[in-house]
């Protein structure tokens, strides 16, 4: 069977409703992932580890306290097959077919929809890295060394243009003005200037001005 082609996809999973069913190890990776999202997580397992005990408790997940039945993805943004049973696994993932819900099965992840990279983040940088599933330790050396080429600077470069992009947005309708100044944005050489320790954070005021200034031209 040819390996799958993948398209990668960043999703949003901000109060959407995504669940787990599993509650060991591999479940609290995904659970990690998902709490990190702000989405709203559902755990659905006879038993937990510690770990996802401590979130339950905190009131970070909900506990769903026995095994996976058929319906219990109903309303799903997206599922993880994530037990160490392949068979319920299996079942996990028909269902999700079935009702148009993006699924991971983390016992196979070919029979799934979706596979996880591995990924590292500085700020609102993200950069994923996967091996199409041939080879997820690889992946996760290769993040390894991707990692080691990107220092903090750049969270304060994402950062700065993420301001930049709303001010932008919130003070420029025409759509063709926007491209430009998103445009000259990018082309700032604001990365030596950070790296250096020469770039001061601009106020609103600032922002602004550069905005009027290159909208004119």
């Amino acid at each position: 069977m040819a390996m799958p082609h993948y398209i990668p996809v960043m999703l949003n999973c901000a109060g959407r409703r995504c669940v787990v069913v599993g509650g060991g190890k591999i479940a609290e990776r995904k659970v990690s992932a998902l709490l990190a999202s702000s989405a709203e997580t559902i755990v659905i397992s006879p038993l937990l580890t510690p770990y996802l005990t401590s979130c339950y408790e905190k009131g970070q997940i909900y506990w769903v306290e026995r095994g996976y039945r058929e319906g219990d993805l109903q309303g799903a943004f997206v599922a993880y097959a994530a037990t160490d049973n392949g068979q319920i696994n299996k079942a996990v993932v028909a269902e999700a077919e079935c009702r148009g819900v993006p699924v991971n099965d983390t016992s196979d992840g070919a029979r799934g929809s979706f596979i996880t990279p591995a990924s590292l983040r500085r700020g609102g940088l993200i950069v994923a890295v996967s091996t199409s599933g041939a080879g997820p330790a690889v992946s996760k050396r290769l993040c390894q060394e991707v990692d080691a080429m990107f220092g903090e600077h750049y969270e304060a470069y994402i950062d700065f243009l993420s301001k930049m992009r709303i001010q932008i947005k919130e003070r420029v309708p025409d759509q063709g003005k926007r491209q430009l100044l998103f445009k000259a944005l990018a082309e700032m050489d604001l990365l030596t200037q950070i790296r250096e320790e020469c770039f001061r954070p601009w106020s609103v005021a600032e922002m602004t001005s550069w905005i009027e200034t290159y909208r004119e031209e």
